[in-house]
């Protein structure tokens, strides 16, 4: 991070660029690490790191307050590789899973504010969830944008949705604080669901697939026909979709 600055580059510009390269080689940093890694003033490292903060390049981690990777950073990785590593590496886990629950199984990441469908395997019931690959959604209508919101601060979901929440359905969640108080609730399941939220008659529940350093790439759902979903039914498939997500964790 020492070497020379050409004579066009912006001093500004490249002391953010090391930040996020910093973030890389780490993982995760606080205001120290930046401070003495780039030889400034610790009051100019956190203005670095909120400034990247409120554009989602880096996110705070809500107990140890270090920063890591925000959710740009994850959505610029993935679109310029078309989210195909983790496709790729969960695919033959989604078919397992479509199999044994004979629902559809869905692979989804956040993009800007929208849910964006990558990958899917229908079940193989006559009655079934047709896959959405290739589809946006509002990310809180969907199981999976649901489980990726809960992985952000409040303040940033609040900063994402700062002109409102888009009604899909009647069901679908437009307060504010109502939201807040769902994405609080999946963070104590551990899961998300939507209940006819982004169509009618259909639900869903999503986990997190996660990367070796415990973030969130991506939600792994499950969508069925909103009369199979009985709590008792609910409670059957979360075992096996966690067990999916973190075989797909554990292959990435």
């Amino acid at each position: 991070m020492t070497d020379p600055l050409p004579p066009y580059a912006i001093g500004s510009v490249d002391k953010a660029m090391l930040v996020l390269l910093l973030i890389r080689e780490r993982g995760e940093v606080r205001v120290t690490d930046v401070s003495d890694e780039l030889g400034v003033a610790r009051s100019t490292a956190h203005r670095l790191l909120l400034t990247l903060a409120h554009r989602g390049f880096v996110a705070q981690d809500r107990v140890s307050r270090a920063y890591r990777a925000g959710r740009v950073v994850v959505e610029i990785g993935l679109s310029a590789v078309g989210g195909l590593d983790v496709r790729r590496k969960a695919r033959r886990h989604m078919e397992r899973l479509a199999a044994e629950l004979r629902e559809t199984v869905n692979l989804i990441v956040l993009e800007g504010t929208g849910s964006r469908f990558i990958d899917g395997v229908e079940g193989d019931r006559p009655l079934r969830v047709t896959s959405r690959t290739g589809t946006l959604l509002p990310a809180h209508s969907t199981s999976g944008g649901k489980a990726l919101l809960a992985e952000l601060p409040d303040d940033e979901v609040l900063a994402l949705f700062a002109d409102g929440l888009t009604r899909v359905t009647d069901h679908t969640i437009t307060d504010v604080d109502a939201l807040r108080d769902e994405l609080r609730r999946v963070r104590d399941l551990g899961y998300a669901v939507n209940h006819e939220e982004s169509a009618a008659g259909l639900d869903a529940v999503a986990v997190c697939v996660r990367d070796h350093l415990d973030r969130a790439l991506a939600a792994l759902a499950v969508s069925l026909p909103h009369q199979r979903m009985t709590e008792e039914n609910l409670h059957t498939m979360l075992p096996p979709l966690r067990a999916t997500a973190e075989a797909i964790s554990q292959d990435l």
